[in-house]
């Protein structure tokens, strides 16, 4: 037709770099624009018209019917015209060559168009390092350790929401957090940065906030963000089925949380009773309820009766009616909802439980809030919100004297139907509502304290300092299949044996799960270490935590890990394990099964597992992970890392040795710019004459020395061949420490500023000159003559003066820390013994 003949040809201009190498695509497009001219003369064949946009081969034939004009060659015309479908068809074909020369057809959206745009990018942001896309490009760009500076206004943030209300404001309403501060840390999560990465390398734009602050601004974020989404459903639904009106939309876009939001929507939900008010409005009451308000003196509900109509044959069905519209629309007002809402904290006091049990709200505790609705849900308790008659009595003569007031003087009958439209608004309406809001806020409140005390308990047990340099043998109580033992080098290389002469000369801590037979087990061990059945060797022994052991022991990872062992045996390497690196062990196990926290099945499950795997990233992150020797399993939860590049950067380190250098993580399948980023400064490249001391180690099994990663050719393919070429192979001391790789250069301008170098690092002299430096010139002006923030300056700082091998955990309890004098219950005998810091 005319009209698409016009729509294609100025979008056959857009692929004119394509033209040179597809000049028989031209030949179509000549004819298309000298064939308009036909259907101008044939003005009457418009029938035709939806015959020929048709591809059907069978109504081809009907073009020669049509032909009345005397020219006889304009007849075998018409079949030509089906060519046009003929050349997008073509174009189908030839989009590969378009692909790869980088353009494509502007003919408009086409499902067979997009997915080569987006299968084209992924291996770009995947390889092409020098060329990120814009998006990821945020943060990344900081010069010199500068974090790039956010915008100071919310204005426009959060728009594409929707709402009528802002984005920051409510975040820093529910939040109680600066609202300069949300809108930094929305925009840091939405170039999406990790928790990590935000705490420790932005906090100048946090204000030095801690992890599990962020980490709440980030849950109400989700929060906010999922009540807008909701209510956009909400409203394309009711836009669907035909009953939205501008207020309705108004009203769903006034609502700040999901009760009210259920509140406005619950009348219309598909399946649900069409409400009182809903049927009073299809009668047509609705305008008398209005004249009530705003004209009494004009109102005369006679009028509206009409007899024989069902809800409408007397005049005390057409009051009950105006009464029911009156009460929605009293319970709907925002500002009546407010106000009731502002009554709570004094006049709503009680709980009342099945046994009696009653508790002010302000003083309930978060554990009887969780036990509560636990029993409720069981049917065995049943809970009432009890709220005083003053308060009935006060909302309904604030309504009648001040909010509902009539302008006007009505009749005493017509103030009778607005008094009992503000009662059964009260009574039917707004109580259930206040009822369900107050009893989500406790129980949301006793969800997030919950959630918080896992969270606490969890970061305790991970970060408890490791056993170094000890040979442990892990044993597993019992009583039916007798004792499990499992012996563990200071490599984190176990295997078992029976106590004899060849093992008691091996380990010199045990270490005993607190299981069955635990207390019997700890006595068997206080009388061999008393009769000195140990010696030369100075073993004592502890009690830790074996939670979660037996489910670890028949875990995927556990059998990959340790195929040939038997479950049993498995159980007492893991119970070994946790006191020589704790942190490396438990985080192969769900923190749900360590036995951390109460009533984790009464909470979110999905709330809980998001901030127990953010507590598990933030301490592996922290703590650093030698990249050459730690598990596939550790990796996973450094803050940029998850399971696919896990799995990369082992099978890179099997094929071509140890890294050198944080840079070669770029060479890494499926390693971006931005994971680079967020992983690069928790990673660390230890010396490899300390990686030779692991060289029996299962973790890696391409070598152990530069010269081994040398050696070994590049990886076939264009994009590591091109990325190896521009990444360097020697190591980096710097790669040792908590400084990012962003932060390299300001790093070495200080060390060239105090007069140091970088092989001095962690040495006392250099600490020296550091401290002299800082207190001759202060933090601050030598943060300004660098060009970076004193926070970045005080974190180099740090790097560059710990000692090598720093950890954090040092200063942490270790389980030998606590010592106390036993007397064994079987020999009679005081022993020294060793127990594990228990929560």
């Amino acid at each position: 037709s005319e009209d698409e003949i016009e729509e294609w040809q100025p979008e056959s201009k857009a692929p004119k770099r394509q033209q040179k190498a597809q000049p028989s695509e031209k030949k179509p497009v000549v004819k298309r624009q000298a064939k308009p001219k036909e259907p101008k003369e044939s003005k009457p064949k418009a029938p035709r018209k939806p015959v020929e946009r048709k591809p059907r081969a069978p109504r081809a034939p009907k073009a020669p019917r049509a032909p009345k004009a005397p020219k006889p060659p304009k007849a075998p015309k018409p079949p030509k015209e089906p060519k046009p479908p003929k050349v997008p068809r073509a174009t189908k074909g030839g989009k590969k060559q378009q692909a790869l020369a980088g353009g494509g057809w502007s003919e408009g959206p086409s499902s067979s168009h997009q997915p080569y745009g987006g299968k084209k990018e992924e291996p770009e942001e995947d390889f092409a390092f020098d060329e990120p896309s814009l998006k990821r490009q945020k943060t990344s760009s900081a010069p010199q350790g500068r974090p790039t500076r956010l915008p100071t206004s919310g204005r426009g943030f959060g728009e594409d929401l929707n709402m009528n209300w802002d984005l920051i404001q409510l975040l820093s309403e529910r939040t109680g957090v600066e609202q300069r501060l949300c809108l930094n840390i929305s925009q840091l999560f939405r170039e999406e940065n990790t928790i990590p990465f935000i705490v420790r390398y932005r906090k100048e734009l946090i204000n030095h906030m801690d992890a599990d602050a962020v980490r709440d601004v980030q849950l109400v974020l989700e929060e906010i963000y999922a009540l807008a989404k909701k209510t956009q459903t909400i409203s394309q639904t009711l836009k669907k089925e035909g009953v939205l009106t501008a207020e309705l939309e108004q009203a769903l876009r006034n609502c700040r949380t999901a009760d009210e939001l259920d509140h406005v929507y619950a009348p219309y939900k598909k399946g649900s009773r069409l409400s009182k008010a809903c049927r009073a409005k299809q009668l047509g009451l609705e305008s008398a309820a209005q004249a009530l308000l705003q004209s009494p003196h004009t109102l005369d509900l006679r009028a509206w009766v009409k007899p024989g109509r069902e809800g409408l044959s007397t005049l005390e069905e057409v009051s009950t009616g105006v009464e029911q519209i009156l009460a929605d629309i009293i319970a709907k007002d925002g500002e009546t909802l407010t106000h009731i809402r502002s009554l709570k904290p004094k006049d709503i006091d009680k709980f009342h439980l099945y046994c009696d049990f009653t508790c002010n709200m302000q003083h309930i505790q978060h554990h009887q809030t969780l036990a509560i609705n636990r029993g409720e849900n069981l049917k065995i308790l049943t809970v009432k919100v009890n709220i005083p008659d003053r308060v009935k009595s006060d909302f309904c003569r604030w309504c009648l004297n001040v909010r509902w007031r009539p302008k006007g003087y009505p009749r005493e009958e017509l103030m009778k139907i607005l008094q009992d439209a503000v009662e059964d608004s009260y009574k039917r309406l707004l109580i259930p509502l206040l009822s369900r809001s107050y009893r989500t806020k406790l129980t949301v409140s006793a969800e997030k304290e919950s959630i918080a005390m896992f969270v606490r308990n969890l970061r305790q047990r991970l970060l408890v300092c490791p056993v170094r340099g000890r040979v442990i043998m892990g044993v597993d109580p019992g009583f039916r299949h007798g004792c499990k033992l499992a012996v563990l080098s200071p490599t984190i290389s176990g295997y078992r044996g029976k106590i004899g002469v060849s093992v008691k000369r091996l380990c010199n801590t045990v270490v005993i799960g607190n299981g069955t037979a635990c207390r019997e087990t700890e006595a068997f061990f206080a009388d061999l270490i008393s009769r000195r059945f140990f010696q030369p060797l100075d073993v004592s022994y502890c009690i830790t935590s074996e939670a979660g052991a037996s489910i670890y022991s028949v875990s995927p990872a556990a059998v990959k890990e340790m195929p040939d062992l038997d479950p049993n045996l498995r159980s007492a390497v893991s119970i070994g394990r946790r006191v020589q690196d704790p942190l490396a062990e438990l985080v192969k196990i769900d923190p749900k099964h360590i036995g951390i926290g109460t009533y984790q099945h009464d909470v979110s499950q999905s709330s809980l597992k998001a901030a127990l795997d953010g507590v598990v990233q933030e301490c592996v992150s922290f703590v650093g992970v030698d990249i050459n020797i730690c598990s596939e399993t550790l990796m996973r939860h450094v803050a940029g890392l998850n399971t696919g590049r896990a799995k990369s950067i082992a099978e890179w380190r099997e094929t071509n040795g140890p890294f050198m250098n944080r840079d070669q993580l770029r060479l890494v399948k499926g390693m971006g710019p931005k994971s680079y980023q967020q992983c690069a400064g928790f990673i660390r490249i230890n010396p490899l004459d300390h990686l030779n001391n692991h060289s029996q180690s299962e973790d890696f099994a391409g070598g152990n020395s530069a010269q081994a990663a040398q050696e070994k050719p590049a990886a076939k393919g264009k994009g590591k061949t091109k990325a190896s070429a521009a990444v360097p192979t020697l190591p980096n001391p710097l790669d040792q420490t908590c400084i990012h790789p962003e932060s390299y250069a300001v790093a070495r301008s200080f060390l060239s500023l105090v007069g140091g170098s970088v092989d001095q690092m962690g040495r006392p002299e250099l600490r020296q000159c550091v401290e002299a430096s800082v207190k001759c010139q202060g933090l601050e002006a030598l943060a300004e003559t660098l060009n970076t923030t004193p926070d970045t300056l005080q974190l180099i700082i740090d790097g560059l003066t710990q000692p090598p091998g720093f950890d954090i955990r040092q200063g942490k309890t270790s389980p030998l820390s606590q010592t106390y004098c036993h007397h064994s219950p079987i020999t009679g005998v005081w022993c020294q013994s060793l127990v594990l810091g228990r929560i």
